[in-house]
């Protein structure tokens, strides 16, 4: 009869593990629910060692919470293969899939949490937006956009969060739809910016010209004309 012996982790480890911990309970609760005795029982530790390795709930916030926004800003890499549509709706998918999986936690970062309002928390935002910002752009073949274009992408990135928060209080309409709506947006958005902008117009014309009959902008198309008939 053999007898097991717990290894001892090393300081790095164990502050990914406290990391890990609390964004498991962080996906349930809102991070202001969730005490420090709560995570050290997750973790399978005492509370002084949590503060061995965090000062406080809110650096252990924090941290939760740059490992959460790396991911998240991670979730608008596509590669750039395929119609713009099919790629953006990828993206919408997995972004849905974040926050389906991580609702309460992200409803406390946008709408309020224990570390809202410090410059950890809003540099952390701040960088999930800019990728998203970054990554569409990529998608639409500009390096330099013109300030119409640069307005509907961020206005764009605001609409996904406000509607993600929305859908988080009830899922009343099924999150499907809401993706593709979102794609929709984008390119409705894009499109009256671009009736008001000779530059708009000849970058978007290329990168819209190849989009399928069944992809997502092409039914947006016909739910418009629809919809004036």
């Amino acid at each position: 009869m053999t007898t097991g012996v717990r290894r001892r982790m090393g300081v790095e480890e164990r502050r990914q593990q406290l990391i890990g911990v609390a964004l498991e309970l962080f996906a349930r609760r809102s991070p202001d629910e969730v005490s420090i005795d709560e995570i050290a029982a997750a973790a399978g530790i005492s509370r002084p060692l949590v503060y061995h390795y965090f000062p406080g709930k809110l650096s252990l916030y924090e941290a939760a919470l740059k490992r959460a926004s790396e991911d998240l800003a991670g979730r608008f890499a596509e590669p750039h293969e395929g119609p713009l549509g099919a790629r953006l709706l990828r993206v919408m998918h997995r972004y849905f899939d974040f926050v389906d999986e991580h609702g309460p936690g992200f409803s406390a970062l946008m709408r309020g949490g224990p570390a809202v309002g410090s410059s950890t928390t809003n540099a952390l935002i701040d960088s999930v937006r800019q990728a998203a910002y970054e990554q569409i752009l990529s998608h639409l073949t500009v390096a330099d956009p013109p300030a119409r274009l640069e307005l509907v992408v961020r206005s764009w990135i605001s609409l996904a969060e406000s509607t993600a928060l929305i859908w988080l209080e009830g899922r009343r309409i099924p999150r499907e739809e809401l993706e593709v709506q979102l794609v929709q947006d984008l390119a409705a958005l894009m499109a009256v910016s671009a009736a008001y902008d000779e530059e708009l117009r000849k970058l978007l014309r290329p990168v819209l010209g190849d989009e399928p009959a069944d992809g997502p902008f092409a039914d947006l198309v016909t739910r418009l004309l629809a919809l004036a008939s």
